[in-house]
């Protein structure tokens, strides 16, 4: 369905400041690519954990893991098999916002679900 190519769409789920709990908005897009992967079972997905620059190295990297076990074990949850996914943190190591505000510190807290063999195509 159209809608189902809109979740599919989307590559990245936030985060609340120092939380891990995935949010209502997100479980829409998780369950799209769940049903994906379920279909799919040649697609693998590396689940990227991702934080704001507040906080040490080690910290971030713990939480940055504990956000992209969150969506993993989601999607195990609604059926995906585990050796479809990885999850990996990055902490804060890699920005997609430079900047050093909220709205920046915002879009940094994610994990990303970045596919690393046959990704839906969304013709």
């Amino acid at each position: 369905t159209e809608a189902n190519k809109a979740f599919l769409a989307k590559r990245v789920v936030h985060f609340d400041y120092d939380s891990s709990d995935l949010s209502n908005d997100d479980y829409q897009t998780l369950q799209a690519h769940a049903q994906f992967l379920m279909a799919n079972a040649n697609s693998r997905v590396a689940l990227t954990g991702h934080t704001d620059e507040r906080g040490t190295r080690e910290y971030n990297m713990a939480l940055g893991e504990r956000r992209a076990k969150a969506v993993e074990s989601f999607l195990i949850t609604t059926g995906v098999s585990p050796n479809q996914l990885e999850a990996v943190s990055y902490g804060k190591e890699m920005p997609i916002n430079a900047g050093h505000d909220e709205n920046a510190w915002k879009e940094n807290r994610r994990v990303e679900i970045n596919y690393e063999a046959v990704p839906p195509l969304l013709k």
